[in-house]
């Protein structure tokens, strides 16, 4: 008698955090340093622009893009996918999220945004809003959202139920996310243009 082959699918686990992604932070923030501590406006300019685009596109993406998909999937997609995301996402958005805010400040700083008078100074008090809510958000609830989602994805027997409550909340505070940087976008285009 033949034997029998087992079509069972492997437990899949989530891909591991690798040293590289905390290379590439560190070299993100050694390129912010070196753009905060240059004399021209250009290059500080440039690090904050980009890391808020690409902050921005990341989390709009998620929101109202990837979230929408990842709902209406299966549960064993949903964890595959959650287990290829999340390694990623945790390093990169927590480091796009610092960065943006930090070149912005000393980019405020260096422009004369902080010495506007009222009422132009709301702008300024409006973008400090929505970054505090941004950070809260980001560091506060999705971090560590991420590191519950990592680890119950690698257990061989998650809580489906668990994950989707998890997610159903996630993706919710993700297009949050999205709508505030819509809205941090509108400040910054007002900053750009002049008052």
């Amino acid at each position: 008698m033949a034997d029998t082959i087992s079509t069972a699918q492997p437990v899949r686990t989530a891909a591991p955090l690798r040293a590289w992604y905390l290379v590439a932070a560190a070299a993100a923030f050694a390129v912010m340093t070196t753009a905060i501590l240059s004399p021209g406006f250009w290059f500080l300019n440039f690090v904050h622009v980009m890391t808020g685009a690409l902050w921005t596109g990341i989390d709009l993406f998620m929101g109202f893009v990837f979230g929408p998909i990842l709902r209406s999937v299966s549960f064993e997609t949903r964890r595959t996918m959650i287990a290829g995301l999340i390694p990623r996402t945790l390093i990169l958005m927590p480091t796009l999220s610092i960065i943006t805010s930090t070149s912005g400040w000393f980019l405020a700083v260096r422009t004369g945004f902080l010495d506007l008078g009222y009422p132009e100074f709301w702008w300024v008090i409006a973008s400090l809003a929505i970054v505090t809510v941004l950070t809260v958000q980001g560091l506060g609830y999705l971090l560590p959202t991420n590191l519950r989602l990592y680890f119950e994805v690698q257990k061989a027997q998650p809580d489906g139920q668990k994950i989707a409550r998890w997610m159903k909340t996630y993706v919710r505070v993700v297009a949050v996310q999205g709508t505030m940087q819509v809205a941090i976008i509108v400040v910054m285009a007002r900053f750009a243009t002049g008052f």
